[in-house]
């Protein structure tokens, strides 16, 4: 079977750094607004917004006040047409939620997934992160929510359910698992009754195919999904100080299309993400992280997959996280952002300041080894790293316009004009030949609302 994976690249050990203020050569591609109404956001939101076939763009309508828990819609629209299909609809939806938000394309099937509030949200029980699942819809059957991770937070817990609350949900390249972050119920009543640290963000991942029953409560707590999940990275309290132990998990994307290569030319499944250590003077530094996921995520480790009232849900057996990169003692450590896999896996990227404390791009391989620094800014690099689909090309936000960076010969080039409002969550069609990403936008003095924008390459 052709995995469609990069090699291994040979470890680069060192770059001479060139600091310079432009960027290669402009090559301002003409801007296309997608979206017209100004009364109402159309929030991207950092995900994977192109349907499999690059026709529609998906999103959310929160507001900056209200967020997800008080946005009821999901909607779509057609890159050429225009044409806006509603998805789904909470028209009941109250400020407390339930909510509605941060959708997200398969990239192989006509459907989104997004985060749900409970549907038995009140002023007295808001939407919040450990009160919120993920669900399905799919294109021909609008309105039809299909609940993808089971909830269960009555003990005896249910194997293959979560206890909280989902977020930020990603379609894994073939289609088959669906990643995200994680907040844990049982944890945070723990946490509110001790008094101690126990609310701690993590990663879990959901596999297809694999129902989840769980009696359904009165109160509305506890349902059934169609996806089997577990939580795949471990967080503590209190880290050791100097060790590889984190407090939490986030900024979490998948490794490659099918993961990255082994050094038997397997291919492995993985998340990359951010995990936040604590240093020998007792500080905490963001750290890149990956783990390596089992295709077998029923069978539990040394502790049960569900969890206890005092503990975690844990990771089944065969997951392995890993520490990546090594910032502690640097000039200024940290790294930060989401961190984004080329499209084989085969590379890492993040953004980290470097020795001049300009926040940069830098990239790592799935293995470790020494992080190779990408860009040379006077200035910060301000998000936005996405992954040409095909190729070692990255696209991100600096001065407020979209950058395009081959990372083979290292040139870049502004694709977009600065502007007042800077670009926000960049997307890259499947086909490569199209980015969509956010800009506000404002007429007449009224208040600026969030809008799509399309440039063709």
């Amino acid at each position: 079977m052709n995995l469609n994976l990069e090699s291994k690249p040979m470890l680069i050990l060192f770059m001479t750094p060139i600091l310079f203020s432009a960027c290669g050569q402009d090559n301002y591609k003409m801007e296309k607004q997608i979206t017209q109404n100004l009364t109402y956001n159309h929030d991207l939101d950092n995900n994977d917004n192109f349907s499999p076939d690059d026709e529609w763009l998906v999103y959310d309508t929160r507001t900056e006040a209200g967020g997800i828990g008080a946005n009821g819609k999901i909607e779509k629209i057609h890159v050429k047409t225009g044409e806006k299909v509603v998805l789904y609809e909470l028209k009941q939806n109250k400020a407390y939620g339930p909510g509605v938000g941060a959708v997200s394309y398969s990239h192989t099937n006509n459907e989104v997934v997004f985060i749900h509030g409970l549907l038995n949200c009140s002023s007295e029980k808001p939407y919040e992160q450990w009160r919120r699942t993920g669900v399905i819809i799919k294109d021909d059957q609008p309105g039809q929510p299909i609940f993808m991770d089971a909830r269960d937070i009555s003990f005896p817990f249910t194997v293959g359910a979560l206890r909280g609350g989902t977020h930020r949900h990603e379609f894994s390249g073939d289609g088959k698992w669906i990643g995200y972050t994680y907040n844990d119920a049982i944890m945070k009543k723990l946490e509110d009754s001790t008094g101690l640290t126990h609310n701690l963000r993590t990663i879990g991942v959901s596999k297809k195919n694999h129902p989840v029953s769980v009696p359904e409560s009165q109160d509305g707590e506890n349902f059934s999904g169609e996806w089997f999940s577990a939580l795949v990275v471990k967080v503590v309290p209190e880290p050791v100080p100097g060790s590889d132990e984190i407090s939490k998990a986030a900024g979490d994307s998948w490794v490659g299309r099918l993961g990255y290569l082994k050094s038997d030319g397997a291919a492995q499944r993985a998340r990359a993400f951010i995990g936040t250590t604590t240093n020998h003077k007792g500080e905490q530094v963001d750290e890149v992280y990956i783990v390596d996921i089992p295709e077998d995520i029923t069978v539990p480790g040394d502790v049960a997959l569900e969890g206890t009232e005092t503990s975690m849900p844990a990771p089944p057996k065969g997951s392995s996280q890993r520490r990546l990169t090594y910032t502690a003692n640097n000039k200024y450590p940290g790294c930060e952002g989401i961190v984004r896999s080329s499209y084989g896996g085969s590379m890492l990227a993040y953004i980290a300041t470097d020795d001049h404390n300009i926040k940069q791009i830098f990239t790592i391989s799935p293995w470790g080894g020494e992080a190779i620094q990408r860009t040379f800014h006077d200035s910060d690099v301000q998000g936005g790293i996405r992954w040409h689909p095909k190729e070692h090309r990255l696209v991100y936000v600096w001065q407020n316009s979209l950058i395009g960076l081959n990372i083979d010969n290292g040139k870049s080039a502004i694709l977009t004009k600065p502007s007042q409002y800077p670009p926000k969550n960049p997307v890259w069609s499947h086909d490569g030949h199209k980015i969509a990403y956010n800009r506000m936008v404002s007429k007449d003095g009224n208040t600026p609302t969030m809008q799509i924008f399309i440039i063709e390459l």
